[in-house]
């Protein structure tokens, strides 16, 4: 049986940048076992196949080619893209049912998705020179003012944060030593940041999650959603919205991480993750 696939390149700051997708809108016939072997065969980070469900207006789940994992926020934006662009919906709230909970999805007119991430959750801080020696760094590299800390809107992530733009572009990680990091602290992968910026923006990023095969990602939404809650845990905000995170880079393949929080007494009550999307080719798969 062969199924249609669409390849969706979300968060591009340009053609070459932004992170491929693949979608699959009708996958309510598809076992788990066919899902991953899709999600091998189209061979991108994440892809997402969307089912209907119960609790939400759509159930998708996210799979890598080696494994599923509970969300992906490039995958979301891709997924709310196709449906809009197939006539399925239109702008507007709407829901979806993941491993990580019921979260909402704004669906704007002029293309760009917004999605509600889970609350941050906020986990130990990392000895700064296992963190330094996988990325084949001096710890001097890292920031004396923040704490390398593992962060979670949905998935966790090792925050890393970088005194320059030019030692975090620079770097070339032990891509080994940081699955087996990765595999210790039950955690996705880095994200490796500085403060310092090309454009006007809140951080410059690189993403590294080579325990699901995925040595360095251009673009990744909940990785950025939990740096939002992390930089304002931390005191670096000086603003919750508009928030622009840049990735990619190192890679050629620039790319713009839009996010927000909501805040109240002090508190994060809401975080929001987004950016822009284009459809790119449809790949037929076996199975």
């Amino acid at each position: 049986m062969n199924m249609e696939v669409s390849i969706i390149n979300a968060f591009g700051k340009s053609e070459e940048g932004g992170n491929g997708a693949g979608v699959l809108l009708d996958a309510n016939n598809l076992s788990e076992e066919q899902m991953q072997k899709i999600a091998k065969e189209v061979g991108l980070s994440e892809t997402a196949f969307v089912k209907n469900s119960s609790v939400a207006d759509f159930k998708v789940r996210f799979f890598t080619p080696v494994k599923e994992v509970d969300l992906c926020g490039h995958a979301t934006i891709a997924t709310f893209y196709l449906l809009k662009k197939r006539g399925l919906i239109k702008g507007g709230n709407y829901t979806q049912e993941t491993k990580a909970g019921v979260l909402n999805v704004q669906v704007n007119e002029d293309n760009s998705i917004l999605m509600d991430q889970s609350m941050p959750e906020f986990y130990e801080k990392l000895d700064k020179e296992e963190i330094a020696k996988s990325l084949n760094i001096n710890v001097e590299h890292i920031s004396d003012e923040l704490p390398v800390q593992i962060v979670s809107t949905g998935l966790k992530d090792v925050m890393v944060p970088i005194k320059s733009m030019e030692i975090l572009n620079s770097m070339e990680p032990d891509f080994e030593m940081i699955r087996e990091t990765s595999k210790k602290y039950e955690v996705v992968g880095y994200h490796a940041f500085s403060l310092e910026t090309i454009g006007n923006t809140t951080a410059h990023c690189r993403n590294f999650a080579p325990l699901y095969d995925i040595l360095e990602e251009s673009a990744t939404g909940t990785s950025n959603g939990a740096l939002s809650s992390y930089l304002y845990e931390h005191g670096k905000l000086d603003k919750m919205e508009n928030l622009v995170f840049e990735q990619g880079y190192a890679m050629r393949m620039p790319s713009e991480i839009k996010a927000a929080l909501e805040v109240d007494g002090g508190k994060i009550k809401k975080v929001k993750v987004g950016g822009i999307a284009l459809e790119v080719k449809l790949m037929i798969v076996s199975i």
